[in-house]
């Protein structure tokens, strides 16, 4: 074969790539795209105040959804969110908060860190309900939703949070309502943004496929 030729053959081949690579792209970013769509529509007005939140009925509980601590202390949008529920809690909207996170590990202690905040903050012990194999917004919905009978609740979580995590409830079966966590700014939030969109298309194709948690119906 002639150089000449050989080079037509590569730029062809390389032309046929560029091209398949160009169409997985845009049929995985549509997918992202649509799946990003379906969980923030479906959300969106479930979102409420925290006055409104305190007017249901029936509450069956306040879902606080864990998050990072640091030497077992709350992280600010922990903290943040924990507060939120007490503030809740205090306007009636449910005699039960439910803290729901990773503590498997005695040196790793998220619902041990939230429920600490909450007692410090009012709300007594007899009140708190601890999930300690809350290890995904998924597994602490599905666990709420499965293990725990959890019919009707108000999550709190900050904004942008929300949406995917009210989306799981009602794939769920749960009336869910959320209430907004964000009390300032938080740094790497533009990360957590972009990671968000990866996840609320995860967590659209386990809403299909329901898989159980790590822990099961464990308690």
């Amino acid at each position: 074969m002639s150089k000449n030729k050989a080079l037509t053959v590569v730029g062809k081949i390389l032309k046929i790539t560029a091209i398949v690579a160009v169409s997985i792209g845009i049929l995985v970013g549509g997918a992202f795209a649509v799946t990003n769509g379906i969980v923030v529509v479906s959300g969106n007005s479930r979102i409420v105040s925290t006055e409104r939140a305190a007017k249901l009925k029936n509450v069956d509980c306040i879902l606080v959804l864990g998050c990072r601590v640091y030497s077992n202390e709350p992280s600010a949008m922990l903290h943040d969110r924990v507060m939120k529920s007490v503030e809740l809690y205090g306007l009636g909207a449910s005699d039960t908060l439910f803290m729901t996170g990773d503590s498997r590990d005695r040196y790793y202690d998220e619902t041990g860190a939230m429920s600490r905040l909450a007692t410090e903050s009012g709300v007594p012990n007899e009140n708190i309900v601890t999930d300690r194999y809350g290890l995904s917004t998924y597994e602490s919905i599905y666990r709420a939703a499965k293990v725990y009978g959890y019919k009707k609740i108000i999550i709190v979580t900050q904004k942008y949070h929300l949406y995917r995590a009210l989306y799981i409830a009602k794939q769920f079966g749960i009336e869910a309502y959320g209430v907004a966590s964000d009390a300032r700014e938080y740094n790497g939030q533009i990360f957590r943004d972009v990671r968000e969109i990866a996840a609320r298309s995860k967590d659209f194709l386990y809403c299909i496929l329901k898989p159980q948690p790590e822990y099961g119906m464990k308690k």
